[in-house]
């Protein structure tokens, strides 16, 4: 009887924290997909790229979100379709258009890829900003 109450209580727990993941899940998808980027966001993002920089690297991970966010799923930047930028959504979307009003016009270059692949599915999609010199 003892086992069974303390299986049981492992059960509620999990069945807990399971609700806490799924309520933060969800709680940053109204977010990503209703609010506006933040000066805060913006901030970090140059942030990063100062830091890739002074250590001498070309390209950093500027942003990141959960695949499932993109209209399709994330299946056009996971084959690399050209028109990947359209299945953008919410803040993704916004920061794909801040890069093309200000990142792009300094020659800075954006790609998108998915990053993990839990279970074998999409996860999350990384931005990449690139500022390597052109190759001659």
């Amino acid at each position: 009887m003892q086992i069974l109450q303390r299986e049981m209580e492992e059960m509620d727990k999990e069945r807990r924290l399971k609700a806490i993941e799924e309520q933060k899940h969800a709680d940053f998808a109204a977010d990503f997909l209703e609010k506006q980027v933040t000066e805060e966001e913006i901030a970090i993002v140059r942030r990063l790229v100062a830091n890739a920089v002074k250590a001498g690297k070309f390209e950093a991970m500027v942003y990141s979100f959960p695949s499932e966010l993109c209209s399709d799923s994330g299946r056009a930047i996971n084959s690399g379709d050209r028109d990947w930028p359209q299945t953008l959504q919410g803040k993704a979307k916004e920061f794909f258009d801040r890069y093309q009003t200000y990142g792009k016009p300094q020659g800075y270059k954006l790609k998108a890829m998915i990053i993990n692949f839990p279970g074998g599915m999409p996860g999350d999609v990384g931005f990449f900003l690139n500022w390597a010199p052109d190759k001659a």
